[in-house]
């Protein structure tokens, strides 16, 4: 288990699943990933196999409460590149729908940085968001994430195309601190 100030992350377990796929289902969250469509069971447990369990090049975690051991969401660091140290970054809170909020999201970033850069190594975390998701550009840029770029209309959605904006943060950068 890695511990933050309120939160921590620790392996994903089957039990989760459930909870798991029932937030990654919530249309008012789902927009936000990269999956389309609403997953079922089946395709729970094949990402749980495959990625979770199976994938070194993933590093995904449960977040939890510290205190109640309550599950919260999920955070990962995703197409891992071990020779050029970069790792995709995402997070969510899923508990009461929350997504990023100002208190155990940034938390949980803060554990999850310094897991990547001090524990793996990494040297460059990156992250692909919806120009439309407001909340997580935010939130990366409260974090000392650098916008990269932006690539046009590249995910269709809700009736319009929108734009792909790119968010990095390097080993070298200054480190967020808890809040």
């Amino acid at each position: 288990m890695i511990k933050g100030r309120a939160t921590a992350l620790r392996a994903i377990e089957a039990s989760d699943l459930d909870q798991l796929l029932a937030w990654r289902n919530r249309p008012e969250l789902r927009r936000f990933f990269r999956e389309y469509r609403e997953l079922n069971a089946t395709q729970q447990r094949q990402w749980f196999d495959s990625k979770v369990n199976g994938d070194p090049s993933t590093r995904m975690f449960a977040i939890v409460h510290q205190d109640t051991d309550t599950l919260l969401g999920a955070a990962g660091l995703c197409y891992i590149d071990w020779i050029n140290r970069t790792a995709d970054f995402s997070l969510y809170i899923g508990h009461e729908g929350l997504y990023i909020d100002d208190t155990l999201a940034p938390d949980v970033a803060v554990t999850m940085i310094d897991y990547a850069f001090d524990e793996l190594g990494l040297n460059r975390l990156w992250s692909e968001i919806y120009a439309f998701d407001e909340a997580k550009a935010s939130f990366f840029q409260k974090l000392g994430f650098t916008l990269d770029g932006r690539h046009r209309q590249t995910h269709w959605a809700e009736g319009a195309w929108h734009d792909s904006l790119f968010f990095s943060l390097l080993a070298s950068d200054t480190r967020p601190t808890p809040p």
